[in-house]
């Protein structure tokens, strides 16, 4: 069977692709899911992968907004770093009120994913950051809020590395690491929650490998996690979804870890579609079932998963398979995007300040609001005040 060729362009709005440079030469770095450069936004578009790894380079605010919403980036993480970019470079553009133009600019994000927490945590942050600095000049303002941004996307990295090693703990030495949907490095600003918890646990000298389902019906497992396990020579099985409890029952997986788009207090889990299913077959066959996820997708103000909204996308994600049409056409459909699993299903949440269990709404208020570190072994130790 031929290998499929990927090649690396970066795409700017209106011009002509040009090819990447670091392709030809082989470069292997970290996946760059969403970056500012040049006072523009650069994303890969991950619609595209695995068989095109294009990067589209932004100028325009409103194109990132239209990018988070038709999944060129997604991740809860990665969607907030990219708000915050998109903010920064809604502002940096503008010629107008600055302070008209950053409240239409938060208004026009929030609406674009309602279930990924971290949007909002960004927004906020940006609000905050231009509260600070409104009554200086407008050079000051631009600045702060790239900034900001600039400092969100570091932290996501640092934060995602130090979450994979409160993880890799959790790991048994030799383990099949089941995951559902992709919470990688394409998820996050870089190395991921859930395979961030896998890279990590790699790196400790684990043998791990991972089993990882399709995650219909935009198949982010087949397209984007087995892609990245691929590029970085991590041993993996991509199975459809139905077969988690066969696979399961088999015995042939040591653990679950997955990634959140929300944290409610009580530790119920918004996840992509599919989660809770895998969630209930673990329990059933006493497999652990870990949540990746940064203390900015814990929402202390959603009190249980009830609150939670969930997404409703286009039907033609069931309908069709990219340009393909699979089932008739009229026929009634559901897409919600995402799905709860209660916490009584969660055996752990996997933070970049260490790791909660149950109850889940004490030690997970304790690690959001930092006055606790609890590593994979669960043992604890506080922080002076």
């Amino acid at each position: 069977m031929q290998a499929v060729a990927v090649h690396v362009f970066y795409l700017t709005h209106g011009t002509a692709p040009r090819y990447h440079p670091s392709a030809a030469r082989g470069e292997t770095s970290m996946i760059r899911t969403v970056e500012w450069r040049q006072g523009t936004v650069v994303m890969i578009d991950q619609r595209l992968l695995p068989t095109r790894e294009v990067y589209r380079v932004y100028r325009d605010a409103g194109a990132v907004a239209r990018a988070i919403k038709t999944m060129v980036v997604r991740g809860a993480p990665a969607i907030g770093v990219a708000a915050a970019f998109g903010i920064a470079l809604g502002m940096v553009r503008s010629r107008g009120d600055l302070e008209r133009t950053f409240k239409r600019l938060c208004a026009m994000f929030a609406a674009t994913r309602p279930t990924a927490v971290n949007l909002f945590w960004a927004i906020e942050r940006m609000q905050r950051a231009f509260g600070q600095v409104r009554h200086q000049g407008p050079a000051e303002i631009r600045r702060a809020l790239v900034d900001e941004a600039l400092a969100m996307h570091r932290e996501d990295i640092a934060a995602n590395r130090r979450l994979g090693k409160h993880g890799a703990a959790l790991v048994p030495r030799a383990a099949t690491v089941l995951t559902h949907c992709n919470a990688g490095a394409l998820a996050t600003a870089g190395y991921g929650t859930a395979l961030g918890v896998v890279r990590a646990a790699q790196e400790a000298g684990k043998q791990i490998s991972v089993i990882a389902t399709e995650t219909r019906p935009f198949l982010q497992g087949a397209r984007l996690t087995a892609w990245e396990l691929k590029k970085e020579h991590i041993p993996a099985t991509l199975i459809t979804d139905s077969m988690v409890g066969h696979f399961m029952r088999a015995g042939k997986v040591s653990c679950v870890v997955v990634g959140a788009d929300r944290v409610a207090a009580n530790g119920d889990v918004a996840n992509k579609i599919g989660t809770y299913t895998v969630a209930v077959l673990a329990q059933k066959h006493g497999v652990p079932f870990f949540v990746a996820a940064p203390t900015s997708t814990v929402d202390l103000a959603c009190p249980d998963g009830t609150h939670i909204p969930i997404e409703q996308r286009n039907p033609r994600e069931v309908t069709h398979v990219g340009a393909r049409q699979i089932a008739p056409a009229g026929i009634g459909v559901a897409n919600p995007a995402f799905d709860v699993t209660p916490h009584e299903l969660v055996s752990a949440i996997i933070t970049e300040r260490g790791v909660a269990r149950a109850p889940y709404g004490r030690s997970l208020r304790r690690l959001v609001e930092g006055r606790e570190t609890r590593d994979g072994r669960g043992r604890t130790s506080r922080r002076k005040r």
